[in-house]
This record gives structure tokens, sequence and C-alpha cells, in this order.
């Protein structure tokens, strides 16, 4: 099982869940867990007994809501540790950061826009980090500036964060929030109407996941589930 974090204050729910299904549309079994204040799971993914912690299958992932920690999960589902591939741990707190357990992960993506929020909420959910934290940004901005990431870096200079080399950009409100709304409606994931460099970003994030993804093999996924 290899546990990827999405660590950030700005909201994240559905990059990741766009993330998990193009992982199991390529043979991945993959958890997605929501551990953030809000929930916003509960209320985009369908589900017949909501509940205050389940979990339910929706586009052929798992999705966990309400849990405090892995063990919790495990507890769930009567068994002594998680199967899955892949872990997607959705986090916007340092109590859920250091209950999941996060220092292990085996990678930690930093999710942000650059308005202040975003951005110190971020870093405040490593704040107690004792120990460098090697993260991989994920940036959302409509015209990415390179004084926009200079502003992140001296602002993260004062937290344990390490960045990874490689950076991931999604364009903000380009025309992808419409296709994503549309398709919560339908209550399903396709990819046919989100913006080109939306969908390049959920790619590359997916290779940034697992490498040995073939590319062959994502293109063919993709047109799957246009």
């Amino acid at each position: 099982m290899k546990k990827i974090g999405f660590i950030g204050g700005y909201e994240k729910t559905d990059l990741i869940l766009y993330v998990a299904r193009l992982l199991v549309e390529v043979g991945k079994s993959v958890l997605v867990v929501d551990t953030t204040i809000n929930q916003r799971a509960k209320y985009i993914v369908p589900t017949i007994t909501p509940s205050i912690y389940y979990i339910t299958e929706y586009e052929k992932i798992d999705v966990a809501c309400g849990f405090e920690n892995i063990e919790g999960i495990c507890e769930y589902l009567n068994i002594d540790e998680l199967a899955y591939d892949l872990v997607l741990i959705d986090i916007d707190s340092e109590d859920a950061f250091m209950k999941f357990g996060m220092y292990q992960a085996e990678k930690n993506f930093f999710v942000t826009a650059f308005d202040k929020y975003s951005l110190k909420k971020g870093l405040e959910i490593i704040g107690e980090a004792q120990n460098k934290i090697e993260m991989t940004k994920i940036l959302f901005s409509k015209n990415m500036q390179v004084e926009e990431n200079e502003y992140l870096d001296f602002l993260a200079s004062f937290y344990k964060v390490e960045w990874a080399n490689d950076k991931i950009y999604f364009p903000y409100d380009s025309g992808a929030n419409k296709a994503i709304i549309n398709n919560q409606r339908a209550c399903q994931i396709r990819f046919k109407e989100l913006d080109p460099i939306y969908k390049d970003g959920i790619l590359s994030v997916v290779y940034e996941i697992d490498s040995s993804i073939k590319s062959g093999d994502v293109k063919k996924a993709v047109k799957r589930i246009l």
C-alpha cells in the first residue's frame, strides 16, 4: 500500500477524485480518504446510507469519510491492514497530518492557489514539523507568474519544507470548473469537457504517484472515461 498525501487549505476534492478515477482505470485499486474539516466528499460522492463515518464505492473508487486514522478504517473493514495499491488522503489540518502518519507517506503533494488563505493555511498544516518534509507543488493559478512561486518559497522558508524539483500547474477557473460541476450533477467522473491543461495536470499527478505506469496505458484509459 502506497500512502499519498494531498496537503493544503485549497479545495482539492475533485482533483483527487479525477486522479483516482484515472488510476483505477489503469488497473490500480484506490481508496480516497477525506480527512478534511468540511468533509466535502460527503456532498460530492453519492451514497445511500451516509453516517458519521463510512466507506462507499464511486466510479470504481472506494471513498472513506469521517475516519480519524488508518487504524479506524481497518477496524471498520475488520482487517489488519489495507490491501489497496494506493491510498490518496485529503489533508487540511495538522491534526490529520499527524494521525494519518503523513511523514511516512510515499509522496506528499502541496496543493494551493495563491490567495493568502490557501498559502498560509496550507503551510500551517506542517507548522510543528521537526524534520523536513519533501512535497511536490500543485499550483492553481490563472496566469502563473514567477513572483507567485517566489512568494510561496518565501513563506515556506519559515517551515520545514523541502520542495521536489517538479511542479504541476493547473489553470484556475479555465472552464474546467463548469465540466466538473456538470459531472457532479450527473454523479459521474468524465474527462471529455475538461480543459486540456487541467487534463494534462491530472496525468502529471498520476505519473508522479506511480512512474511505472506507461503513457500508452494512460492515454487508452483517458479515452475509456471520456
